[in-house]
Protein backbone atom coordinates (compact mmCIF):
# COMPACT_ATOMS: atom_id res chain seq x y z
CA UNK A 1 0.00 0.00 0.00
CA UNK A 2 2.81 2.20 0.93
CA UNK A 3 4.15 2.00 -2.67
CA UNK A 4 0.91 2.53 -4.33
CA UNK A 5 0.81 5.54 -2.77
CA UNK A 6 4.32 6.38 -3.43
CA UNK A 7 3.88 5.73 -7.09
CA UNK A 8 0.38 7.69 -7.37
CA UNK A 9 2.12 10.20 -5.65
CA UNK A 10 4.98 10.36 -8.02
CA UNK A 11 2.70 9.50 -11.15
CA UNK A 12 0.56 12.85 -10.11
CA UNK A 13 3.55 15.34 -9.53
CA UNK A 14 5.12 14.16 -13.17
CA UNK A 15 1.75 15.10 -14.57
CA UNK A 16 1.78 18.56 -12.81
CA UNK A 17 5.30 19.22 -14.33
CA UNK A 18 4.60 18.23 -17.71
CA UNK A 19 1.32 20.80 -17.78
CA UNK A 20 3.19 23.75 -15.98
CA UNK A 21 5.66 22.84 -18.86
CA UNK A 22 3.42 22.46 -22.06
CA UNK A 23 1.88 25.93 -20.75
CA UNK A 24 4.87 27.25 -20.32
CA UNK A 25 6.61 26.75 -23.99
CA UNK A 26 2.96 27.80 -25.62
CA UNK A 27 3.67 30.91 -24.14
CA UNK A 28 6.91 31.39 -24.96
CA UNK A 29 5.84 30.73 -28.67
CA UNK A 30 2.82 32.76 -28.54
CA UNK A 31 5.00 35.78 -27.18
CA UNK A 32 7.26 35.18 -30.43
CA UNK A 33 4.42 34.97 -33.16
CA UNK A 34 4.29 38.06 -33.79
CA UNK A 35 8.08 38.76 -34.41
CA UNK A 36 8.08 38.64 -38.20
CA UNK A 37 10.32 35.79 -40.41
CA UNK A 38 10.51 36.06 -43.59
CA UNK A 39 9.52 32.70 -44.97
CA UNK A 40 10.29 32.54 -48.87
CA UNK A 41 9.67 30.14 -51.82
CA UNK A 42 12.98 29.65 -53.98
CA UNK A 43 12.11 32.59 -56.27
CA UNK A 44 11.78 34.79 -53.57
CA UNK A 45 15.02 33.71 -52.07
CA UNK A 46 17.31 33.62 -55.58
CA UNK A 47 17.54 37.62 -55.40
CA UNK A 48 19.12 37.34 -52.09
CA UNK A 49 21.59 34.92 -53.91
CA UNK A 50 22.41 37.10 -56.55
CA UNK A 51 22.67 40.85 -55.41
CA UNK A 52 25.02 43.26 -56.58
CA UNK A 53 25.28 45.76 -54.25
CA UNK A 54 28.43 48.15 -55.12
CA UNK A 55 31.24 47.05 -52.54
CA UNK A 56 29.04 44.34 -50.16
CA UNK A 57 30.15 40.97 -49.89
CA UNK A 58 27.79 38.59 -48.94
CA UNK A 59 27.41 35.34 -47.09
CA UNK A 60 24.61 32.98 -47.14
CA UNK A 61 24.37 29.83 -44.81
CA UNK A 62 22.43 27.23 -45.78
CA UNK A 63 20.80 25.53 -42.68
CA UNK A 64 18.40 23.68 -40.01
CA UNK A 65 17.80 23.22 -36.08
CA UNK A 66 18.07 19.51 -36.72
CA UNK A 67 20.93 19.51 -38.12
CA UNK A 68 24.03 19.31 -35.30
CA UNK A 69 26.80 20.76 -37.27
CA UNK A 70 24.59 23.30 -38.76
CA UNK A 71 24.46 24.70 -35.04
CA UNK A 72 27.62 24.26 -34.12
CA UNK A 73 29.15 26.74 -36.68
CA UNK A 74 25.97 29.33 -36.28
CA UNK A 75 28.16 31.08 -33.48
CA UNK A 76 30.90 31.94 -36.24
CA UNK A 77 28.80 33.19 -38.88
CA UNK A 78 27.60 35.61 -35.77
CA UNK A 79 30.48 36.20 -34.87
CA UNK A 80 31.38 36.62 -38.28
CA UNK A 81 28.45 39.07 -38.37
CA UNK A 82 29.35 41.05 -35.33
CA UNK A 83 33.59 41.07 -36.78
CA UNK A 84 32.28 42.47 -39.87
CA UNK A 85 29.30 44.66 -39.93
CA UNK A 86 30.80 48.17 -40.46
CA UNK A 87 32.78 46.70 -43.41
CA UNK A 88 30.43 46.10 -46.25
CA UNK A 89 29.61 42.52 -45.41
CA UNK A 90 26.24 40.65 -44.91
CA UNK A 91 25.40 37.17 -43.42
CA UNK A 92 22.33 36.18 -44.24
CA UNK A 93 21.25 32.77 -42.52
CA UNK A 94 18.69 30.42 -44.62
CA UNK A 95 16.67 28.08 -42.56
CA UNK A 96 15.66 24.62 -44.19
CA UNK A 97 13.67 23.85 -40.97
CA UNK A 98 10.20 22.36 -41.90
CA UNK A 99 7.08 25.20 -42.05
CA UNK A 100 5.26 23.05 -39.89
CA UNK A 101 7.68 23.39 -36.98
CA UNK A 102 8.73 27.24 -37.57
CA UNK A 103 6.35 28.19 -34.58
CA UNK A 104 7.15 25.27 -32.37
CA UNK A 105 11.26 24.66 -32.57
CA UNK A 106 12.90 27.49 -35.33
CA UNK A 107 11.42 30.55 -33.25
CA UNK A 108 12.08 29.29 -30.03
CA UNK A 109 15.62 28.63 -31.45
CA UNK A 110 16.38 31.92 -32.80
CA UNK A 111 15.11 33.52 -29.85
CA UNK A 112 17.37 31.32 -27.29
CA UNK A 113 20.25 31.73 -29.58
CA UNK A 114 19.98 35.42 -29.59
CA UNK A 115 20.81 35.54 -33.89
CA UNK A 116 21.52 39.08 -34.56
CA UNK A 117 22.32 37.99 -38.62
CA UNK A 118 19.11 38.00 -41.00
CA UNK A 119 17.42 34.89 -40.75
CA UNK A 120 15.12 33.57 -43.83
CA UNK A 121 13.13 30.70 -43.95
CA UNK A 122 12.89 28.69 -47.54
CA UNK A 123 9.64 26.90 -47.39
CA UNK A 124 10.03 25.50 -51.28
CA UNK A 125 9.70 21.36 -51.58
CA UNK A 126 11.15 20.97 -54.81
CA UNK A 127 14.66 20.90 -53.89
CA UNK A 128 15.47 18.88 -57.05
CA UNK A 129 14.85 22.20 -58.92
CA UNK A 130 16.29 24.66 -56.54
CA UNK A 131 19.59 22.44 -55.31
CA UNK A 132 21.22 23.17 -58.37
CA UNK A 133 20.24 26.56 -58.94
CA UNK A 134 22.02 27.49 -55.60
CA UNK A 135 24.70 25.49 -57.32
CA UNK A 136 24.99 22.73 -60.11
CA UNK A 137 27.50 20.42 -57.58
CA UNK A 138 25.40 20.93 -54.34
CA UNK A 139 24.33 17.43 -53.19
CA UNK A 140 21.59 19.15 -50.86
CA UNK A 141 23.76 18.32 -48.29
CA UNK A 142 23.55 20.58 -45.20
CA UNK A 143 25.72 23.33 -43.63
CA UNK A 144 26.32 24.80 -47.35
CA UNK A 145 27.33 28.11 -47.82
CA UNK A 146 27.61 30.64 -50.51
CA UNK A 147 29.97 34.07 -50.64
CA UNK A 148 29.86 36.47 -53.02
CA UNK A 149 30.04 39.51 -54.47
CA UNK A 150 29.99 41.04 -57.67
CA UNK A 151 33.32 40.17 -58.78
CA UNK A 152 33.40 37.17 -57.09
CA UNK A 153 31.10 33.83 -56.43
CA UNK A 154 32.03 30.41 -54.36
CA UNK A 155 30.06 27.34 -52.76
CA UNK A 156 30.94 25.77 -49.91
CA UNK A 157 29.12 22.43 -48.78
CA UNK A 158 30.99 21.79 -45.58
CA UNK A 159 31.25 23.20 -41.73
CA UNK A 160 33.15 26.13 -41.18
CA UNK A 161 35.09 27.08 -38.03
CA UNK A 162 35.55 30.93 -37.11
CA UNK A 163 39.13 31.15 -38.39
CA UNK A 164 38.25 29.41 -41.74
CA UNK A 165 35.52 30.98 -42.41
CA UNK A 166 37.15 34.39 -41.71
CA UNK A 167 39.68 33.18 -44.44
CA UNK A 168 37.39 32.56 -47.22
CA UNK A 169 36.16 35.50 -46.51
CA UNK A 170 39.06 37.28 -46.77
CA UNK A 171 39.88 36.51 -49.93
CA UNK A 172 36.74 38.20 -51.37
CA UNK A 173 37.54 41.51 -49.24
CA UNK A 174 40.67 42.10 -49.95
Amino acid sequence: MKYAVLIISLVLFCFKSEIKETKTSQAFVTELSSEDLKVLNFNELESYLSKKDANKTYVVNFWATWCAPCVKELPYFEQLNANYSGKNVEVILVSLDFPKQIETKLKPFLKTKGLKSEVLVLNDVDSNTWIPKVNKDWSGAIPATLIYNKNKKAFYERSFDYKELETELQQFIK
